[in-house]
């Protein structure tokens, strides 16, 4: 059974706990003089109150705490929801965007690191407006529930089954005993990393509004800049290669640096989705930089280097920079980059996508299948590194990238009811549901989701929430099974 009361009331807390958080763009809109947006951000913290406190007042007296599965996946998807509600109103009363329905999916893009975006001209946007898009990249990265169980662990409820609910991989990571601990820890390596890029970003030249901006969208895996040509803005090759590395350690299994921080270096070594994700990413982005310095498209092989290891990066992590406009490449490169649509980053990351270990397992599986087609009578395991696969995690990969696959063909479908050409449709459809940013066709590097009509909006906003929450925590809510006591 629910317990709604418990579920709502944790829902008005953390919907609260975002208000604070807004409460920097909101000093910066101060900062910077922009009244509309002043006036925006207040309008969104009276909105949140309105919601807020007439929940806590009723459900004051909750005695009963427990959560069942059923309240993890209702209240995660709910607070994602609210969450990007409330959010998305200092956006559209402050005027930067046309209609709520732009303003909702540019929140939610950020909240879910998709970094897809509405806008034609962000430049002339309030700075305190965009900082507070790209912070959504960043509290989304490693997830607004993950936080929240580390920092306000004393409501009386266990985090296990939230955090399980909305972290990512067919495997969770439980570096201690206690849940509150290791969402902590995640969150200090998440911080630690990002404020070692903002120094190296302000090494580069950055300002420091600029170098916290784009670490808060590369650390999350995210994508949205402040900047009208994304990262290509800076044409700096060191800004590149910062970007370039830090987008990768965003793509990789945030366990491992605790590992390698406790003195197990050999463990993160040895560890095989590790491998096969640096594996993917070298041999893509050298073939790609062969392809466009054979075809010319940079004077040199190490130029071409530059860009594509950094395109593949933006992508296989799902980020979704830009230094280039890929879509000028020669075929060779850009079939490359599709590929990469279809692994995202590593199980515990703050990438996207189907996750580097499902794609492993899988080539893994069908090896396996054809050694027994060969030699009927053998025995063989799947094994990705040191880790040997259960049937019941062969069983749930697999359905999970069925569902995948599947939901991201009807989204094509469904986005090609707008008049927009297949390879769009598309590209919209996976970019979205891979949480990825950019993709080809129309909304390719160049390009934006401004053109669909508002119903394509809230479709792709719900592609992005059930690629987030990795499908299953959203789909449970559409079957009879979840409601039934």
């Amino acid at each position: 059974m629910i317990n709604w009361k418990q579920d709502f009331r944790l829902l008005a807390f953390i919907q609260l706990f975002l208000g604070i958080l807004m409460g920097i763009p909101t000093i910066l809109s101060f900062h910077f003089k922009e009244t509309q947006a002043q006036q925006a951000f207040l309008l969104a913290y009276a909105c949140m109150l309105l919601f807020c406190l007439p929940i806590l007042f009723f459900t004051r007296r909750t005695e009963n705490h427990h959560l069942s599965s059923r309240d993890g996946y209702m209240f995660v998807t709910m607070t994602w929801i609210m969450a990007t509600a409330f959010s998305a109103i200092p956006l559209l009363a402050s005027g930067a965007y046309v209609d709520y329905s732009s303003a909702f999916f540019e929140v939610m893009s950020g909240f879910t690191t998709t970094g897809a975006t509405v806008l034609t001209e962000i430049e002339s946007l309030p700075k305190s407006i965009l900082f507070w898009r790209s912070e959504t990249n960043w509290l989304g990265g490693m997830g607004i529930v993950v936080l929240f169980v580390a920092l306000l662990p004393a409501l009386g409820v266990s985090g296990t089954l939230l955090v399980g609910a909305e972290s990512v991989g067919p495997t969770k990571d439980k570096l201690t005993p206690k849940i509150k601990n290791t969402a902590l820890i995640l969150w200090s390596i998440y911080i630690l990393f990002s404020l070692l890029e903002t120094i190296m970003l302000r090494f580069g030249g950055l300002s420091l509004y600029d170098a916290v901006t784009v670490t808060f969208s590369t650390m999350a895996a995210a994508g949205f800049c402040v900047k009208n040509a994304s990262i290509g803005t800076f044409s700096s090759a060191y800004v590149d290669i910062v970007v370039t590395v830090f987008m990768m350690i965003a793509g990789a299994n945030f366990a491992l640096y605790y590992k390698a921080f406790s003195g197990k270096i050999h463990s993160v070594l040895k560890d095989g989705e590790l491998r096969v994700y640096l594996g993917i990413w070298g041999i893509v982005s050298l073939f790609s930089a062969l392809s466009l310095t054979f075809n010319n498209t940079f004077e040199t092989f190490w130029r071409s280097l530059r860009y594509s290891a950094f395109q593949s990066a933006s992508i296989l992590t799902t980020t979704g920079f830009a230094t280039a406009d890929y879509l000028y490449w020669p075929t060779f490169s850009q079939v490359l980059l599709l590929l990469l649509f279809f692994v995202g980053g590593c199980a515990g990351s703050a990438g996207g996508g189907i996750k580097v270990i499902r794609v492993a397992t899988l080539m893994k599986m069908s090896k396996s299948t054809i050694s027994q087609r060969i030699h009927p009578k053998g025995i063989f395991r799947v094994r990705v590194g040191q880790i040997s696969m259960s049937n019941d995690i062969l069983l749930s990969i697999s359905t999970f990238v069925g569902v995948y696959i599947a939901t991201g063909l009807i989204g094509s479908v469904i986005i090609s009811l707008s008049g927009t050409d297949m390879l769009t449709s598309f590209a919209a459809s996976f970019l979205c549901l891979g949480n990825i940013g950019i993709g080809f066709g129309e909304v390719g590097p160049t390009g934006n989701f401004a053109f669909f009509p508002a119903w394509i909006k809230w479709v792709c906003s719900f592609l992005m929430l059930v690629g987030r929450l990795e499908l299953f925590t959203v789909y449970a809510l559409f079957t009879k099974s979840f409601w039934k006591h």
